[in-house]
């Protein structure tokens, strides 16, 4: 997708989609205010294999989720938002490869009473970030519902998947 011209704000939605017989998939979404798409973004299938699994340990997923995809995603991308947020937790690690406040997005039920509301779910930023944050996202909370940009995201990359799959024989 090209980027579209936008003079307003924008706001990122980072997440990945693990493809079981592909490999992990991360997206990248930019929205203007009224969540209309002005950059996609994502990345080839990455397969983790048993010799990163041992070598890296518990610091796995942090390098993919924050280094190879979020990283990468955020790097590649030509749009300048004034937050990112993700639905996958280990993304959250991404915060240490961009200047750019990032928080999490939960539901309610699963958030308990960390973080702040707004536009119905939970928002979990650092103790630094929050305050950006939450001035950030009233303008998009107010118009978006800010949990689904993730299942465009989610649904592009099904999409995606599927045209380059070969067709089947019936």
């Amino acid at each position: 997708m090209e980027q579209a011209t936008t003079d307003g704000a924008l706001f990122g939605f980072l997440t990945v989609v693990d493809a079981p017989g592909h490999g992990l998939f991360g997206g990248y979404l930019v929205v203007d205010a009224r969540g209309r798409p002005v950059e996609f973004l994502c990345t080839a299938p990455l397969k983790v294999t048993r010799a990163q699994q041992i070598l890296y340990g518990a610091t796995l997923h942090g390098h993919l989720h924050g280094e190879q995809v979020g990283g990468t995603l955020l790097a590649e991308s030509e749009c300048q938002p004034l937050v990112v947020l993700t639905d996958v937790e280990p993304l959250l690690a991404v915060r240490s490869h961009t200047t750019l406040p990032v928080a999490l997005v939960k539901r309610p039920e699963e958030a308990g009473d960390a973080g702040f509301s707004s536009g119905g779910v939970r928002i979990l930023a650092s103790a630094d970030d929050e305050p950006l944050v939450r001035e950030r996202l009233a303008e998009l909370a107010a118009a978006v519902d800010v949990s689904e940009p993730f299942e465009r995201i989610r649904l592009a990359i099904e999409e995606a998947q599927r045209m380059s799959s070969p067709a089947r024989a019936a």
